[in-house]
């Protein structure tokens, strides 16, 4: 097997073997908790630009299928495990992780110490990384990373979605569904379309860049802002839109989309030092006196010291006591930052839709 090098932009490497695609790859540097679910994490939008460390040992092991991927394609821009597993089998199984990744051309890096590397991040924060195969120059690597563009300040949102999406909705959703649901794209994953659809709803999908009018013609009985990638407040025509439909149908939001209604209503985000990413997030719900294991994939949070008195905060992360859910005191709007769907992840707080269609 080829061997690789993984380098960070604060000069900390690790040797490896190469698997997947062979070319160099840069991007932010992040780790995910989870335990199964590579292929939902591998094609979720919310990780487009963005290498992803995965904590648990061996992966591969059950090889790629048609059933579990959250959208068409590969999104993340590399990944980084303890060990590949070159050995699959599962029932459903099409072909191997090693396959998979090269089909999408996207490089990956094995057989490094990922615990060595998870805690390095933890205590450094996210930052750029690059895995190559071709070059094991360290101090050129290292000018690489620091020339590639930070995620802060920029607009992924517009780089994932094709605006020919708007006026078309190009998921097998359900025609005869009790409710009509317009879902704001901005990177959704299939997950949550399929838990509106239990929930006797009709998804619309559309663009973000979508005009208000052409909501109003949809006719819509809620709108929903779902996860996509990167920093929210680039993404300025999301939330001048949201600003638009307040007050006039029901607003949910998850993840990105949290942030984004969050922005709509006058709160402030930031970046987090490391990010939320994970199928173990322990997350208060402040209504209910309750506890869920939530699942969670972004770099962003809500401010606080921003939430004005319309806002009340119904959840909350045990980790680091971070905002984890909004709702609006006089508007129908809700919105939480945790991911109620999974996919992959716990199915604690499936319940969200149920809430979400309660509004109606």
């Amino acid at each position: 097997m080829k061997k690789a090098i993984l380098v960070l932009e604060d000069g900390e490497y690790f040797l490896g073997n190469s698997f997947g695609s062979q070319k160099d790859t840069i991007g932010e540097i992040v780790f995910n908790t989870s335990i199964t679910g590579y292929q939902e994490i591998l094609t979720d939008p919310s990780y487009y630009g963005q290498i992803v460390v995965l904590t648990n040992p061996h992966i591969g092991n059950y090889g790629i299928n048609d059933i579990d991927r959250e959208s068409d394609r590969i999104y993340l821009s590399g990944f980084v495990v303890k060990e590949y597993s070159k050995i699959y089998s599962n029932h459903r199984a099409l072909k191997s992780l090693d396959e998979y990744l090269k089909e999408y051309n996207i490089s990956a890096i094995e057989n490094i110490d990922t615990r060595k590397l998870v805690r390095h991040i933890r205590d450094n924060g996210s930052m750029n990384a690059i895995i190559s195969a071709n070059n094991f120059d360290v101090d050129y690597l290292v000018k690489k990373c620091k020339e590639f563009r930070h995620i802060k300040g920029v607009d992924l949102v517009s780089e994932i979605i094709d605006d020919k999406y708007e006026q078309t909705n190009y998921f097998n959703s359900k025609k005869d569904g009790k409710y009509n649901i317009v879902l704001i794209n901005l990177g959704a994953k299939y997950s949550i379309i399929r838990y509106l659809e239990t929930e006797n709803c009709n998804v619309i999908n559309v663009s973000p860049k979508i005009s208000y009018e052409k909501i109003v013609s949809l006719k819509p009985d809620a709108v929903l802002f779902s996860n996509g990638p990167g920093d929210p407040e680039p993404v300025c025509y999301a939330i001048d839109l949201a600003r638009k439909l307040m007050g006039k149908y029901p607003l949910f939001g998850i993840c990105l989309g949290c942030q984004i209604l969050a922005l709509a209503i006058g709160c402030k985000t930031y970046k987090l030092k490391f990010g939320h990413h994970g199928g173990n997030h322990p997350v208060k719900d402040l209504n209910k006196s309750k506890i869920y294991i939530t699942a969670q994939n972004h770099c962003f949070a809500i401010d606080k010291d921003s939430i004005g008195s319309d806002i009340e905060i119904t959840h909350l992360n045990l980790n680091d006591n971070t905002i984890e859910g909004i709702k609006h005191k006089r508007f129908p709007l809700y919105a939480v930052q945790f991911h109620p769907e999974g996919g992959p992840g716990p199915h604690d707080c499936n319940a969200i839709f149920k809430e979400f269609i309660g509004m109606l």
